[in-house]
């Protein structure tokens, strides 16, 4: 009866968000959490939960995922929008129910969320698989430090989790030694992209989780992911299931188990995200065919990298987290290789959705150096924030006449217009995305009246 209740409560305030034309992702599993405090603990689930959680790189994979699963016939019901915390997917799963019979209505329920939410959300024994994709330094405000998020994703991890890690970071790799269930691997292979060098940026995990030994390493991917061993112990980053051979990232291709397959995007983390999600569909029974044409022949339009137009000039929408400096440093390096002349913007609104900390620590383990390029025309910095990024570009020794403060976002593009030159890259967050998306809509409309 309970469960019932729930179910309809969350449907009925669905319904009335939308009819008030909200979106209604949260706000619904908000109101049950307050009558019922475990509501999706009776549901029947299908045969396959998977729950995708790590610091970066979750959304992009279950997107990829949903692509291939639904291609495939599949009937999923997954978090679409993003929201990734318990009050959402609350809400989603119970909206997917069957108020009666308590059945999910779904082949997979797959999930992105956040690694703080797990344990909380659902009980042990109903996750089918968790793939984590990596654990760094992010919103540290929050989440403090790399090694309290990796408790808290194991918080919620039993022997009958089918676990499956990015074996390239040696933090996730110590969880051979504490699970005792199933471990599937997944990894990249050297690439002419890596660095054999220490990176002149923060590394957030460089030592041995067995014997606390510093790691050697044979080639950086960036971060800390990378092929390492330990010199004293046993410890290293061992035999990979399922490692991306061959990554060239100018033809956008990579090879596992023989098979090739194309990336959306041109960029090293699309490689992870492809990977993982050949990983997990191989692994619930999708067959091979079938996966290599949806990701080959029916490419999925990349969820952080779309393409826009400002007269005749592209705009490369790079979708950078913040609070976390290896989301930044893939936008950089990718930003890095383009040819000719470049212009960026970069810039925030708000430090995070979810709280008022703004601590703005984070930036200053960011790399702007890269941007430290002649091939960079001028440097827009936009948003509320705007004095800090110029600030931290200034310690960047990037040339002063280089960097623009855009004080109304309203002049943001023609100040782009008349003031730079080359291909344009916004390298900002997701909120930004939105505001800078609808004024690129806007200016074309006015431009075709």
């Amino acid at each position: 009866m309970k469960t019932t209740f729930s179910i309809v409560l969350c449907k009925f305030i669905t319904a009335i968000c939308r009819l008030f034309r909200k979106n209604g992702t949260v706000y619904p599993g908000n109101w049950v959490l307050k009558f019922d405090k475990h509501p999706l603990d009776d549901i029947i689930y299908p045969k396959y939960v998977v729950v995708v959680t790590g610091s970066s790189g979750k959304g992009s994979t279950v997107s990829m995922l949903a692509h291939i699963l639904e291609g495939n016939g599949k009937k999923v019901v997954w978090n679409k929008s993003g929201s990734n915390i318990k009050n959402a997917i609350t809400t989603l799963v119970l909206n997917n129910t069957n108020t009666f019979s308590h059945k999910l209505d779904a082949d997979v329920l797959l999930l992105e969320m956040d690694e703080r939410f797990i344990s909380g959300t659902f009980k042990k024994g109903i996750i089918t698989h968790l793939a984590i994709t990596n654990i760094t330094r992010d919103q540290p405000a929050r989440n403090i430090h790399p090694l309290i998020i990796y408790e808290k994703i194991f918080e919620s991890v039993d022997d009958d989790v089918h676990l499956i890690i990015n074996t390239d970071d040696p933090l996730l790799n110590r969880a051979k030694y504490v699970h005792g269930g199933k471990i599937t691997t997944y990894g990249i292979e050297s690439t002419k992209y890596d660095s054999i060098t220490v990176p002149n940026y923060a590394v957030d995990f460089a030592y041995c989780p067995s014997c606390h030994n510093k790691l050697n390493y044979d080639a950086y991917h960036y971060g800390h992911l990378g092929i390492y061993e330990c010199p004293r112990c046993s410890f290293k980053r061992g035999k990979v299931d399922y490692e991306a051979e061959k990554v060239d990232l100018e033809k956008g291709i990579f090879e596992v188990q023989g098979n090739k397959l194309k990336l959306n995007k041109n960029v090293f983390f699309a490689v992870y995200y492809t990977l993982l999600s050949y990983t997990i569909c191989d692994l619930i029974g999708i067959k091979k065919d079938g996966i290599l044409s949806e990701i080959n022949e029916k490419v999925m339009v990349s969820k952080r990298m779309k393409s826009q137009s400002l007269d005749g000039r592209v705009i490369e929408m790079l979708e950078s987290k913040n609070e976390n400096a290896l989301s930044y440093l893939q936008s950089l390096n990718y930003i890095k290789r383009q040819n000719g002349k470049k212009t960026v913007v970069v810039g925030f609104e708000n430090v995070s959705r979810r709280y008022r900390y703004n601590d703005l620590s984070w930036l200053w383990d960011v790399n702007f150096e890269l941007l430290n390029d002649d091939k960079i025309d001028k440097i827009f910095c936009i948003g509320r924030f705007k004095y800090d990024v110029a600030v931290r570009l200034d310690y960047a020794s990037i040339p002063k006449d280089k960097i623009i403060l855009v004080e109304d976002m309203n002049d943001l593009l023609s100040m782009i217009k008349d003031y730079s030159e080359g291909n344009i890259y916004t390298m900002v967050c997701f909120d930004m995305t939105e505001i800078i998306t609808k004024m690129l809509k806007e200016w074309q409309d006015e431009k075709n009246d």
